[in-house]
């Protein structure tokens, strides 16, 4: 008979320490030196895309194509890299930015009928059912902030965007900067709470290639992307 409420009291207390304190965890990473990009986000690569200039990413469902501009709700041009990162509850939230540059813009976009939850990619993650992005129908839908940060890639002026995409259950995409700042490779720059994805675009440089595979798990201002 008392072996239940203490249970429960358990169970309760478990998750409070989970939602406000364990979740909010930020433990320090070594950033790599070099001319790469680091990931913005820990969690596990769920595409890793060379896109050519107006044609499709991929098929979330059959009649449901993803193109970049559906991602980033900005018609980019050129040919780009694309990585997608899905967080799940228990990833660190913190996002960093993937290169040292200037903050040129921060967009943000209200979803296109309501976000939706990211279940199926989180299950197909935790299975490693491929492809992770089947049934994702948040990749184009939800609400998202997309931060522009210009930077140099072995001499080169490039932008990269990262698109924070929120969950359904998601109310704030936090940004640390404004538009005109510095920011480092490696420094915090905004978090998403509770389960979300985090995308990265680049644009495809001769001789710039990925140095991670879908289903790779990554770490935030620590692990390559890009190199």
């Amino acid at each position: 008979m008392i072996a239940v409420p203490a249970i429960a009291l358990l169970a309760v207390l478990a998750f409070l320490y989970w939602r406000f304190i364990w979740f909010f965890r930020n433990p320090p990473r070594s950033v790599p030196p070099g001319d790469n990009l680091v990931s913005p986000a820990d969690g596990t690569v769920v595409y890793v895309e060379k896109v050519k200039e107006g044609r499709e990413v991929f098929s979330i469902k059959h009649g449901l194509v993803a193109r970049l501009a559906d991602i980033t709700r900005e018609d980019l041009g050129r040919n780009r890299i694309l990585i997608g990162i899905f967080m799940s509850p228990f990833n660190v939230h913190y996002n960093r930015a993937p290169l040292s540059g200037t903050v040129e813009s921060i967009s943000r976009y209200p979803s296109s009928g309501g976000n939706l939850n990211m279940r199926a990619m989180h299950w197909r993650t935790l299975f490693r059912i491929a492809p992770y992005y089947r049934d994702s129908r948040h990749i184009i839908q939800n609400e998202r902030t997309v931060t522009r940060i210009d930077g140099k890639y072995k001499g080169v002026t490039i932008s990269c965007y990262v698109v924070q995409i929120a969950g359904r259950t998601v109310h704030c995409i936090e940004s640390y900067y404004r538009e005109g700042m510095s920011v480092k490779k490696g420094d915090i720059f905004g978090m998403i709470r509770v389960g979300s994805q985090v995308d990265v675009v680049v644009p495809c440089l001769d001789g710039m290639r990925p140095s991670v595979r879908i289903g790779d798990k990554v770490r935030a201002g620590r692990t390559v992307l890009v190199e």
